[in-house]
């Protein structure tokens, strides 16, 4: 694997990762469209690992929080933010996993990886975003998340799973249904991407634990470095427009692309 080759894997996964536009549907379509090999599943958990320590950081006084709360949760209790926040999370998280191996049983996560699949999950659910970033009310703060939202957003992100679909993108769309604000939207859908990226990258790294030399070793490093400081500079962006404009500019690029996907998709 080239040092160029592991560069845009590591952009793109760093980009995509937050912005609404799914990370795994652009990762799927680089070797389909350009004719590059497939990183391969370590380059994948590194990553992820740059992703994940992207939002931490930028989140780190939520998390900070949340992890100050885990002990409490431990004994059963969930009356401190910290303890009440772990536990959402958690609770959020559970749909995907569960989905998630039951794709992973079936085989299903490799039969929905095509161009095809990718176009329409970029179309409907682009749309899908734009109706209930239009639609939905600004009521709700982060801050109201309760025990029922956190499973209702917690389905929706299981959808993502589906190719193209966008895990951030899909949260969002489900939060902002329910009436959270953009900024709060998006900063519900980061939250809940740490555990569900730790549960990703534990499923991925238990895949590849003793295939990986130093050389790879070497090259996950340096694919981690750039996933970070690109999903590092994605988030901040994201978060700073969110103030002044609407999700409608990832839709019309969700479209654009599922449209050309489609296209691509039936004749060739």
């Amino acid at each position: 694997m080239t040092l160029f080759h592991l560069l845009i894997v590591a952009v793109i996964q760093g980009i995509t990762e937050f912005l609404p536009v799914s990370s795994s549907g652009h990762l799927i379509l680089l070797p389909n469209l350009t004719g590059m090999a497939d990183q391969g599943q370590a380059i994948d958990v590194a990553v992820h690992v740059g992703t994940l320590g992207a939002v931490i950081l930028y989140f780190w006084s939520d998390v900070r929080i949340a992890l100050a709360g885990l002990p409490r949760l431990m004994r059963g209790r969930t009356d401190t933010p910290g303890a009440r926040l772990a536990c959402l999370l958690i609770i959020a998280t559970v749909p995907v996993i569960i989905a998630g191996l039951l794709l992973k049983l079936t085989g299903l996560d490799d039969a929905l990886r095509s161009v095809t699949v990718i176009g329409w999950t970029m179309l409907i659910f682009g749309l899908v975003l734009w109706w209930a970033d239009q639609k939905g009310s600004s009521e709700r703060r982060a801050e109201d998340w309760t025990t029922r939202h956190a499973w209702i957003l917690g389905l929706w992100q299981a959808v993502a799973l589906i190719p193209g679909t966008s895990r951030s993108g899909i949260v969002i769309t489900g939060a902002r249904a329910l009436g959270y604000a953009r900024s709060d939207a998006a900063r519900l859908s980061m939250l809940m991407s740490i555990p569900t990226i730790l549960a990703s990258g534990a499923l991925l790294g238990a895949e590849v634990v003793g295939e990986a030399d130093w050389e790879m070793l070497r090259l996950a490093g340096i694919g981690a470095a750039f996933a970070f400081v690109s999903a590092l500079l994605a988030l901040a962006l994201m978060m700073r427009l969110l103030r002044s404009v609407s999700f409608t500019p990832y839709v019309v690029y969700r479209v654009v692309l599922g449209i050309l996907l489609i296209w691509l998709g039936y004749t060739t």
